[in-house]
């Protein structure tokens, strides 16, 4: 429940624009990564103090400043006061618990979006921040770690168009990363999505309906995750701002149906979870039912036997099969063949 509620009882009663941090401390140091680029030049450095970052901020060249770790607040203000940056803005970057948005601030858009990470069988999500100026991509992440490596690389190898476009498509480039990562999350779900379909038509057993309640809020988590970000991409798309250029439109275009597509796979996985959950709970009443036939044949047989075995046991002093010769095996035999013709019955009848 942790994943879908974030805690936020440190913001009670202050007022906005309280800069707290709201959240998981997950890492202990703060990495600053400064990138400056150009068609021709490149500079990737990093900082012991956030103030290194400052001079970068009226170099016409591009510049991305990643931080890593939102925790000290210190760094955030001072950001903030750098870049002019409003004092609702600051307290979002700090707020682990935002719904994925876009807001624009005319010198500046703000993005939030949630990065998402499969370490092992539980889904985690990292909140991004992401700051898109004039000639400068800020990015704030909640630890080290991230989905931009093949970013980083473009840009120290001058590979594709990444160094020739602004930082609109810097931008454009960081969230598409994050929306591309999120197939992988899907592909890792659907195969679980599989194994459990096959474990609930064949063997559906009590860990099977744990499994289907663990895919249910993961895909929960996820539809609350990726959801809002249709709305993200669509007014990134048609802001009228002089910092997004028509030419990154075209691809920002693009990225709004990769998110309709991820948005649409996980409708489909919530409809195939619940379908599964409907088809557990028949498999288990079909085999509770194959059960109760089994022992429902059983008690039918063995009632006109318990019957037959009932009248001689009642120890009647006047029973005339009681003194012949013959007369148990007879009973025996006619027990035998009561049980018989019942069987060939039920056969007959297509009931086993």
């Amino acid at each position: 429940m942790s994943r879908l509620i974030k805690k936020r009882s440190k913001t009670i009663g202050l007022p906005p624009g309280s800069l707290i941090h709201v959240g998981e401390k997950k890492s202990d140091e703060v990495k600053v990564t400064v990138i400056d680029y150009d068609e021709k030049n490149f500079k990737e450095i990093e900082v012991k103090s956030v103030e290194e970052c400052f001079p970068f901020k009226d170099k016409p060249s591009v510049t991305w400043i990643n931080i890593d770790d939102i925790s000290k607040t210190d760094i955030i203000e001072k950001i903030g006061n750098n870049y002019d940056l409003h004092s609702l803005v600051s307290e979002d970057i700090l707020n682990t618990g935002q719904r994925p948005k876009f807001e624009d601030y005319e010198n500046y858009i703000y993005v939030v979006l949630k990065m998402l990470h499969q370490p092992k069988n539980e889904i985690i999500s990292e909140q991004v921040s992401i700051i898109l100026g004039k000639n400068y991509v800020l990015s704030f992440q909640e630890t080290s770690g991230d989905v931009f490596q093949n970013i980083r690389d473009r840009i120290r190898n001058a590979k594709g168009r990444i160094r020739k476009m602004g930082a609109d498509y810097l931008a454009y480039s960081l969230i598409d990363s994050i929306v591309d990562n999120y197939y992988i999350v899907l592909e890792t779900l659907g195969d679980k999505l599989e194994e459990i379909e096959d474990n609930v038509v064949n063997n559906p057993i009590p860990d099977t309906l744990k499994t289907i309640h663990s895919m249910k809020r993961d895909l929960i988590f996820l539809k609350k995750s990726i959801w809002p970000l249709r709305e993200v991409i669509s007014n990134l798309h048609r802001a009228e701002s002089p910092l997004i250029k028509k030419s990154t439109t075209v691809f920002i275009r693009d990225l709004y149906d990769h998110t309709i597509q991820v948005i649409d796979t996980i409708e489909t996985f919530r409809e195939m979870n619940s379908g599964m959950l409907d088809i557990y709970m028949s498999s288990v009443s079909n085999k509770m039912n194959e059960v109760m036939k089994v022992l429902t044949i059983f008690a039918a047989i063995f009632i006109p036997l318990t019957f037959i075995a009932g009248i001689y046991g009642m120890n009647f002093q006047y029973m005339p099969e009681l003194g012949w010769q013959w007369g148990y095996f007879t009973v025996i035999g006619f027990m035998a063949l009561v049980g018989i013709i019942l069987l060939f019955y039920f056969k007959t009848k297509k009931w086993i």
